[in-house]
């Protein structure tokens, strides 16, 4: 199998990592590179995956548990992508929870597989509205509980490349602010500044990735029972749903409009602060793409479909337990559809709470591949 660079980009929840992967994996092609993307959730039906795989991406997904846990799911994933579909770059997007990475994914990549992969410097994603709450000591009323906002911190801590994503929502004078608080506690880190969405930025921060020759140059102190508690505090649902409309032809943008207004309601009457809620309908070539990245934000949503049925991918990750998460989601898309007249069938269907954080391997200290 020929060698791939790996870029690996982090974040927390709703920080745009997808958005961001799939432009460059178009960026890429676009100069004659064999890509391919590896996705990683705790649970099957991940939206990120269904949304690649649409746009006829090779991509593999790391299910049931975060790389960290499943090193060798990582590893296998990545030589499908290098023997099947030819990849000589890898594109991997960690659960959004996740920390840790440097110790946990890139020194065992760099002691054990140096001769096979080659990384790029580890990438952080950061919403610059999060990043605000996090950073600044004035979070929001109903901002991320502390050992969640501890993970934040601790991903911008042991990055390589901060991120910050989202510029095209900036004013010039709130993009200066932002800097500012990144370089105030990350001095040493480099910073780029992008909307994945539009596409400023990407071409500088990708060129700087491609050619750079270091990765995981810094492993943190973690409090594994923080971590842990940062994580658990999260309700976790994916769901796989079938709709048909018992009247014809569906309003299938007003569908997912409706639905997703109706979550972010439901959440903020439950005072819990939303990580991420993303939704994927589609039939044939057509998909809508919605996100709601904060309770109090707004409901994105991008793309059209017609028809008369389609399939749709639901994930939600919530501050409330798993039960009480699946109870909502139930009950809102139960009157969405009674609304719309739209008959439902949940293929499946399932809520978690993360389970403490176990990885394969973990390094106390950074991996010089110049020394061996």
């Amino acid at each position: 199998m020929n060698e791939a660079k790996m870029i690996m980009v982090g974040g927390f929840l709703g920080a745009g990592k997808t958005t961001l992967l799939w432009r460059v994996a178009k960026l890429l092609a676009g100069q004659g590179k064999h890509v391919g993307l590896i996705t990683n959730d705790q649970a099957p039906d991940l939206v990120d995956t269904g949304l690649l795989l649409r746009q006829g991406v090779p991509v593999q997904e790391v299910a049931g548990s975060c790389f960290c846990c499943n090193f060798e799911g990582l590893i296998g994933a990545a030589d499908r992508l290098r023997e099947g579909s030819k990849a000589d770059y890898l594109i991997a997007e960690p659960v959004g929870s996740c920390a840790d990475l440097s110790a946990t994914l890139l020194q065992p990549i760099k002691d054990k597989y140096r001769s096979d992969m080659t990384l790029a410097p580890l990438s952080v994603l950061i919403d610059p509205f999060r990043l605000r709450e996090v950073l600044s000591g004035k979070p929001s009323m109903n901002g991320l509980h502390e050992s969640a906002a501890y993970i934040v911190r601790k991903q911008m801590e042991e990055a390589d490349v901060i991120v910050l994503n989202k510029r095209d929502l900036l004013s010039e004078m709130d993009e200066k602010v932002m800097y500012g608080l990144i370089e105030a506690y990350y001095p040493d880190v480099q910073v780029f500044s992008i909307s994945a969405l539009t596409g400023e930025g990407v071409d500088e921060w990708l060129e700087m990735v491609m050619n750079a020759d270091e990765s995981g140059l810094r492993v943190v102190d973690v409090d594994y029972d923080r971590y842990a508690e940062g994580e658990a505090v999260l309700g976790w649902l994916n769901a796989a749903i079938s709709l048909s409309g018992d009247r014809g032809v569906v309003d299938w943008q007003g569908f997912t409009g409706e639905l997703m207004e109706g979550l972010r309601e439901a959440f903020a009457r439950n005072d819990s602060e939303v990580g991420h809620v993303k939704v994927l309908i589609g039939n044939q070539n057509q998909e809508i793409v919605a996100n709601l990245t904060r309770t109090g934000g707004e409901v994105t949503m991008r793309g059209k479909a017609t028809g008369d049925a389609a399939e749709m991918i639901l994930n939600a990750r919530v501050e409330m337990r798993p039960s009480e998460l699946e109870e909502i989601v139930r009950d809102v898309l139960e009157e969405v559809c009674l609304e719309r007249r739209v008959d439902v069938e949940i293929g499946q269907l399932q809520s978690l709470s993360p389970g403490r954080p176990e990885p394969t391997h973990r390094y106390d200290s950074v991996i010089d591949t110049a020394a061996k």
